[in-house]
């Protein structure tokens, strides 16, 4: 008898916990609908490209070529038009000056749709907080990249580009093409980890290489969440083999962030350690961090320091690959601007054989070079907000409150109402008379406004002293069986690599590098 009841009341608690799996499922369905509803009510003055049912746009973006579908879409659509990441997930996607200042100008949050996938990677740092304790944390951040900060860090810079110019020099003797992206990916990690946690002059360790590649497969598996609507639930995703090779990936991070703060820490508890760090000729992201106060006495919690740790190493570490990456291939395909770079850059140092802080200011056609590479391949392509109160755009047209905003940077960079032959390389577009009339949103490749890139200052300070030491080191061309192919992944990567073929230049040059 009693056997019969357990399993009459099991069979009654199965029924039971199903009827609620079931309402819990078609509630969650009716929200869904709902929002859905309002996004497209907001966006019904915006015509757009046809849009797949269940898919919305995500088989486009997801194939070869989806940049270059953004842009036709641009010239298709002026001003703007929507943009649907599965059946529930839609933006409006602008690319024109007017509309980009009308949100970026104001400081809105980030689109928590697409940025909440990020919290259990980097936590809740500068790039996903908002509100007071957003304006808390950039406070304690600003002093960090300072001049006075950051001048030192230009030794850094050529210690970190010489280990990876020594790999190129040998691998150049083989007069064979090579990828530069892992090498340029490990000199850009090499140096954050010096920068930020102070790291010595022996290069990555074993440890530091692991964090690279969860880094590297991190990113991939991003772009890949945030392109297929099936794993944008928590639920659902968790249980996938994405999910769970991405937890992976954000426990291999998370440790070695973790130990190196506690390492710090316990550093600064031994006199001859501090003294040590005291004697150190330049001060460190992490040095920076824990010496934080703000005016009420507060210092930032362990948590907070994870989070804006492991912020500063995903922004400053695989957006300066990319950037460095296309600007490399942009000299290869362009040898007459490459060509004017060099000689500026030896005009600059003469006999010297090493870039100084000074020296950055002076660079003028490569900075107009870096900045042309940047506004046809911008590191973020993509950036995304969700209106706090409505916007009313140039043209009339009006998003209320909670709409959420894509900012294609890609397609704003090669909008041919804004720049004339937007697909030509010309770095004089960046002379100071072109830029004097141009519109302040029309170039942003750090984004824009008030939550623009803190440490954009930094990037570029490395971009210069990597490229400009390259230059000098090799004469860079094309290899024309292997052009890259633009694939966002969170950042702007190729698919294929960045293979170039490199030509050391002599000796007699003046070309050698060395430490100072």
């Amino acid at each position: 008898m009693v056997p019969v009841l357990l399993s009459l009341s099991l069979f009654h608690l199965g029924l039971w916990a199903s009827g609620l799996i079931l309402v819990l499922g078609f509630f969650k369905l009716a929200c869904l609908l709902l929002r859905r509803q309002k996004l497209a009510r907001a966006m019904d003055c915006f015509p757009g490209p046809t849009t797949h049912w269940l898919f919305g746009h995500a088989l486009e973006i997801q194939q070869t070529g989806s940049l270059d579908k953004a842009v036709s879409w641009a010239h298709q659509f002026p001003y703007a038009h929507p943009l649907w990441l599965g059946p529930f997930l839609g933006f409006l996607n602008i690319y024109e000056p007017d509309y980009v200042k009308a949100v970026y100008s104001r400081g809105d949050p980030k689109a928590s749709d697409v940025y909440d996938f990020f919290l259990q990677w980097i936590g809740k740092g500068l790039l996903l907080l908002e509100g007071p304790k957003w304006f808390q944390h950039r406070k304690l951040l600003i002093p960090a990249f300072h001049h006075d900060v950051l001048k030192p860090y230009v030794a850094v810079f050529v210690d970190s580009t010489r280990i990876m110019l020594d790999k190129w020099e040998k691998k150049s003797r083989e007069d064979k093409c090579f990828d530069i992206f892992c090498d340029v990916g490990h000199m850009a990690l090499d140096t954050l980890m010096k920068c930020t946690f102070g790291r010595g002059d022996s290069g990555l360790s074993h440890r530091d290489n692991s964090y690279y590649l969860a880094v590297s497969d991190l990113t991939l598996l991003m772009q890949q969440r945030i392109d297929s609507f099936q794993y944008h639930n928590d639920f659902i995703y968790w249980l996938t083999p994405h999910g769970r090779r991405f937890l992976r990936a954000c426990q291999v991070a998370h440790d070695h962030t973790d130990q190196v703060i506690r390492e710090r820490k316990a550093a600064l508890q031994d006199e001859k350690e501090q003294e040590k760090i005291q004697k150190r000729r330049h001060l460190d992201f992490l040095d920076i961090l824990l010496g934080a106060w703000d005016e009420n006495g507060s210092k930032l919690s362990d948590e907070d320091l994870r989070a804006e740790v492991d912020t500063f190493m995903f922004a400053g570490h695989d957006t300066t690959t990319s950037g460095i990456c296309w600007f490399l291939y942009c000299m290869a395909r362009y040898p007459e601007h490459q060509d004017r770079c060099r000689e500026e850059i030896r005009e600059i140092l003469g006999d010297r054989d090493t870039v100084q802080w000074d020296d950055l200011g002076k660079m003028t056609y490569l900075t107009m070079c870096i900045k042309e590479s940047f506004r046809l391949y911008p590191p973020v392509p993509q950036v995304y907000r969700q209106l706090s109160k409505p916007v009313n755009f140039v043209d009339g047209r009006s998003l209320p409150a909670g709409s959420l905003i894509s900012l294609h940077i890609y397609a704003l960079h090669r909008n041919g109402n804004v720049w004339s032959d937007p697909e030509v390389f010309d770095p004089l577009r960046f002379t100071s008379e072109n830029t004097a009339g141009r519109h302040p949103f029309a170039f942003i490749p750090f984004s824009a406004g008030p939550r623009n890139c803190i440490g954009q200052q930094f990037a570029m300070n490395e971009v210069k002293v990597v490229t400009a030491l390259c230059l000098l080191r090799f004469e860079l061309s094309l290899d024309p069986l292997q052009p890259p192919i633009k694939m966002p992944q969170l950042i702007l990567r190729s698919k294929n690599g960045f293979h170039l073929h490199l030509k050391p230049l002599g000796p007699g040059s003046g070309m050698q590098l060395h430490r100072e």
